[in-house]
């Protein structure tokens, strides 16, 4: 893969990582919507691929 490729591969890891402690954050300490717990599990799982992907590009 092209070094573009990688780039864009750092570049989403971050992007997600920040969305997702944003989310994390907007979290409420009581009466958490099912809606919002499911963006925090999203946003986890997308940032997972990304990482992986973004690793299989190092072997």
């Amino acid at each position: 893969m092209s070094q573009a490729t990688r780039q864009e591969l750092e570049a989403q890891v971050t992007s997600l990582a920040a969305e997702l402690a944003e989310a994390q954050a907007a979290l409420p300490a009581h009466s958490v919507r099912p809606w919002q717990w499911q963006r925090v599990e999203d946003l986890e799982e997308r940032l997972k691929e990304a990482k992986a992907q973004l690793k299989a590009l190092d072997q």
